[in-house]
């Protein structure tokens, strides 16, 4: 066999992707998967490309269409693509941008001083994963066009009239055979232009969705624009919480060279929130910024509860999270030569960016304390309430892991598998003890453990950090999973290392409770096991809400997760003849469905439906657990009022 192999494997063996080519042929590799974050990663990428513009001053408005095919539509007002001869590739600039990777301006600091795009493979890979893409540039008072497909250009670089304006155009319609999904969701492309509309204030961004019209005739469409920048992003993040005090702390400075913007304010929570930026980029992985932000944040806080005696005087410990308990904040840089961490650019690691950040928070902090000494005073108060919060959760530790130690480790509720592969096994949290019965039954015991759960578990975004140790729920979550929250140093780690089960499906009733106790669990892991949401681990189970049956064939009958999927299967069973000859069962609990239908509609890897629980905008996805689980009540109502008719659940 190996004597087979070896002739086989020849010069004729070994391929050379020409052009484009090895972006069609490995796509995930330049933007991540194929999937729904993929599709939308081509508009970040194109429209990142203006922001650059506005970056060196070129641009301040870009417009996003989704047209009703789900092609997109992206128009800036910067300087538009060079469309004159480039000698060494013997072709347009414009050709050159958007056919050949690793080629664009952003490696010429004369044209651009900062930008996001760091391998010059932006534009191109999605002009290689467009069935077809059409650019049309304004400049030198032409109007210059460029069809290509897959990559490929079609037309020459085409003078087509005059223009008084200047700016880029770029079409594309995404490949259906690469991408699993080509339609494309507003609210994810709203989440990121709000985004980039607070990081470069003076910048309108506005999306249109013409698959969506009114009565009246008008697209869907909002628009961003911010004067204050991350004064008012921090706002934003905010809305959902009760404010410590009024003010946003803020700076936009520039050190050693490196412009730094920063805004933070303090909250009545007890989570961090803090948004990393580089060139727009949010490092969601942190880096040298964040390693800046935190120090000067610590050294200045801590410099000034020293000179008020107060630490002395309460005999406590003080650590650094202490500090960031309530404090929402935004750290953007601009940095000339960014070092990220791989084409992900989800950490900074330039290590001069920490000392400029690390100067202007303790520049911003040391004039606000100086000058507010009642807010200031209300800070340390909130520092030292955490830090005697955080000695509680230690003990409340302790004793959890003593019980572990005793009791053998795992909860006495816990049906487990006999499988230890994690990569094997799942673990279904159930609402309520009567479904996992059912579950327990119905489960393939090599592979699928269950835990029930009784009643809706602790509302993390409003406790304590003690309380949540001290929460049997919780407590019998963190057992099953095999891991802990929390070290002495960090109360934030999670050995996710350690973790028992590739899969843990969230499976709770169709009805407003069910909902309730999702929307906890997630919240739960969100805020305290976030590692386990990035790894894709976690999952909501979809148990179908309609049984409907032949009353005249009684072999004929069909399970519903939709309601036009019920329609359909009614229509479809009586044939035109009576709708009373049909029977629909609504299934608002998992318990009223037998071990049997459970197995084979929620349970059964072949059969189910799985939504898997992913977070494509951190800053969106914080927005929503404070709104949804937070204290202030008139964000939610407004949620609620604008959303109840998507919602498919009964009381």
């Amino acid at each position: 066999m190996a004597e087979e192999n070896n002739k086989a494997y020849t010069g004729d063996s070994i391929q050379v992707l020409e052009g484009l080519e090895a972006v069609r042929k490995r796509p995930a590799m330049y933007i991540g998967d194929v999937g729904e974050r993929g599709l939308h990663h081509l508009v970040y990428e194109v429209v990142d490309n203006s922001i650059d513009e506005a970056l060196a001053g070129y641009c301040s408005n870009v417009e996003v269409t989704i047209h009703e095919d789900n092609s997109i539509t992206v128009v800036d007002n910067g300087r538009g693509i060079p469309v004159d001869w480039h000698k060494k590739e013997n072709k347009s600039a414009l050709e050159v941008v958007m056919t050949v990777l690793h080629a664009g301006g952003k490696f010429d600091k004369s044209s651009y001083k900062v930008s996001g795009g760091l391998h010059g493979v932006g534009v191109s890979c999605v002009n290689a994963l467009s069935t077809k893409c059409v650019v049309t540039v304004c400049r030198d008072g032409k109007k210059y066009r460029q069809e290509y497909t897959c990559g490929k250009p079609v037309t020459a670089v085409e003078e087509i009239g005059t223009a008084d304006k200047t700016g880029t155009e770029v079409a594309f319609w995404p490949d259906g055979s690469i991408f699993t999904t080509t339609e494309y969701q507003f609210y994810i492309l709203e989440n990121r232009l709000r985004e980039l509309a607070y990081l470069n204030k003076g910048v309108r961004l506005q999306l249109t969705d013409l698959r969506s019209i009114d009565e009246n005739g008008n697209a869907k469409s909002v628009s961003f624009y911010s004067e204050e920048g991350l004064k008012q992003f921090a706002t934003y993040l905010d809305e959902s919480r009760e404010a410590l005090f009024g003010d946003v702390m803020y700076i936009d400075t520039e050190k050693n060279g490196i412009p730094v913007e920063i805004a933070l304010r303090y909250n009545t929570s007890y989570t961090e929130n803090v948004h990393s930026y580089v060139n727009n980029i949010n490092t969601i992985e942190g880096g040298t910024h964040l390693e800046g932000f935190r120090r000067g944040l610590t050294r200045s806080l801590k410099k000034y509860a020293d000179g008020l005696g107060v630490l002395e005087k309460q005999k406590i410990e003080i650590s650094g999270d202490d500090f960031r308990e309530g404090l929402t904040a935004v750290v953007s840089v601009k940095v000339q030569e960014p070092l990220f961490e791989g084409q992900t650019k989800t950490k900074l690691g330039n290590s001069e960016v920490s000392s400029a950040v690390d100067q202007a928070v303790s520049e911003m902090l040391g004039y606000y304390l100086e000058e507010h000494p009642k807010e200031a005073k209300t800070i340390v108060d909130k520092v030292l309430l955490a830090a005697r919060a955080r000695i509680a959760a230690r003990k409340a530790r302790d004793v959890q892991r003593k019980n572990a130690m005793s009791g053998g480790g795992l909860p006495g509720k816990l049906a487990d598998c006999s499988d230890r592969n994690p990569e094997k096994c799942e673990l279904f949290l159930v609402e309520g003890d009567s479904a996992g019965g059912s579950a327990k039954q119905g489960r393939d015991r090599h592979t699928q453990a269950i835990l029930p759960l009784r009643g809706k578990i602790l509302n993390v975004e409003k406790a304590m950090l003690h309380r949540i140790y001290e929460s049997d729920e919780i407590s019998n979550i963190m057992k099953a999973l095999g891991i802990t929250i929390g070290t002495d140093e960090d109360s934030k780690a999670v050995n996710i290392d350690k973790i028992r089960y590739h899969k843990i499906i969230i499976m709770c009733d169709a009805d407003v409770d069910g909902s309730h106790i999702e929307t906890l669990v997630m919240t739960l892991f969100f805020r305290y096991m976030k590692e386990v949401i990035e790894k894709g681990y976690l999952y909501v189970a979809c148990p179908p809400l309609y049984l409907v049956k032949s009353q005249r064939k009684k072999d004929l009958q069909r399970y519903c997760w939709t309601e036009e999927q019920r329609i359909a299967a009614i229509e479809e069973f009586s044939n035109g003849e009576n709708d009373k000859s049909i029977v629909v069962t609504r299934y608002k609990g998992l318990g009223e469905m037998n071990p049997e239908q459970l197995w084979e509609t929620t349970m059964c890897p072949e059969n189910r439906m799985l939504r898997q629980v992913t977070i494509e905008n951190s800053v969106a996805a914080d927005a929503a657990i404070a709104m949804l689980m937070g204290d202030e009540v008139p964000p939610r109502r407004q949620f609620i009022e604008e959303n109840a008719k998507f919602a498919n659940i009964d009381a």
